[in-house]
């Protein structure tokens, strides 16, 4: 299952691993876009195992939808993919009442691996595969200020999403020893996505602007294919990874007591009584 699998990042790991037979669950926001990614990669790969299941990654609802719906299908789990993610240049709140950044990109991470767990498990040996960033190196937990409700930077709300995915992956890699199932996160580069360009139309032009100097997103991808489905990092778990290999992320981004308090605050955000357990 990889989500945010319509464009960029997420659509090209998707190709590459239809390509190396793999059954996929392409999770996207739009039916129109999801079909004609579908359809694409069923072109141009010869896998015809490629289905498509709808969800918005901001509501919590339409994610336990997409849980609901996936697990009714008995199908196994052998691989999650969190990669859909959002930059916004102002404070925006989400049907939940939570601010938009946190919400797609940690709280949905959060929320839907844990409602995926207990199939993750039953596939064991199994693999989640989170998307994050070096940006996460000028990202803070500011827990006073979490959801921008003092100050909203654009850039340190980004980053500090990205932090919390690597604190979400170390604190559940930790709590995962022995089932079977790994979980590691990555950094794909700087990449030529959509990422950024709801923000309006200057926005939109700088990302043209800086396209060029940019990796393309099939590039970007490459570490979340090898950690999706490489043998090299059978049984490797709680790792930060970039361009193939295992990094050393911020030296905050280790700091065990800001995880449990991070772990337990998206607890109570998403309503999820028994995290991990």
């Amino acid at each position: 299952m990889i989500t945010g699998a319509s464009s960029g990042i997420g659509r090209a790991t998707a190709m590459e691993l239809a390509r190396q037979g793999a059954t996929l669950v392409l999770v996207c926001r739009d039916r129109g876009r999801g079909e004609a990614t579908v359809a694409a990669i069923q072109q141009q790969t010869g896998n015809r195992n490629v289905t498509l299941l709808l969800a918005d990654l901001s509501s919590q609802q339409s994610i336990r939808q997409l849980a609901h719906d996936f697990l009714a299908s008995g199908r196994p789990l052998h691989v999650l993919v969190n990669n859909a993610g959002i930059v916004n240049l102002q404070r925006t709140l989400t049907v939940d009442g939570i601010e938009a950044v946190f919400a797609v990109n940690h709280l949905a991470y959060f929320l839907l691996t844990h409602l995926l767990l207990d199939r993750l498990k039953a596939s064991a040996p199994a693999r989640i595969v989170n998307v994050a960033s070096e940006a996460h190196r000028f990202g803070r937990i500011d827990f006073d200020n979490l959801q921008g409700e003092r100050r909203f930077r654009s850039m340190k709300i980004y980053g500090q999403s990205k932090l919390e995915n690597i604190m979400f992956t170390y604190a559940l890699a930790r709590r995962l020893e022995g089932s079977g199932v790994t979980v590691n996160c990555l950094h794909p580069g700087g990449v030529a996505t959509g990422l950024g360009t709801n923000n309006g139309a200057w926005a939109q032009a700088l990302i043209r602007l800086i396209r060029p100097f940019m990796r393309t997103p099939e590039s970007g991808a490459a570490t979340s294919i090898y950690l999706a489905s490489s043998p090299q990092v059978d049984g490797v778990s709680g790792r930060y990874f970039a361009k193939c290999k295992a990094r050393r992320s911020s030296k905050i981004s280790y700091d065990d007591t800001a995880q449990r308090r991070l772990w337990e605050l998206s607890a109570h955000l998403t309503g999820i009584t028994d995290p991990a357990g």
